[in-house]
């Protein structure tokens, strides 16, 4: 997942890229938004894209940025997800730097 978070991200330019897994194994991968109109986290992105496909839960999501995810990233995989999904973080190379939950 963090290969496709690091793909979506090289892909636009964004800022940052994000992965998520649904409930059934489909993937998700998004960019960063910003328009002047609409701005949303790759993340945030991510899960939308997956509740818009249909998915009724997650089992993991990956963030490859440099900084940190916020709060409400968090918060929009525990939406669907649940508590205590996994959100790994990786720096803009890829490499793992941690291990968040929802």
């Amino acid at each position: 997942m963090l290969t496709l978070a690091r793909s979506a991200r090289a892909r636009t330019g964004a800022p940052a890229g994000a992965a998520v897994r649904d409930a059934d194994g489909r993937t998700y991968a998004a960019a960063d938004v910003s328009l002047p109109s609409l701005r949303l986290t790759a993340l945030q992105l991510a899960v939308a894209s997956a509740v818009s496909s249909g998915a009724t839960g997650l089992e993991a999501a990956a963030v490859v940025t440099a900084g940190d995810p916020g709060d409400v990233d968090t918060i929009v995989v525990s939406d669907l997800g649940g508590p205590g999904i996994p959100i790994y973080v990786a720096g803009p190379d890829g490499t793992p730097i941690t291990a968040l939950r929802s």
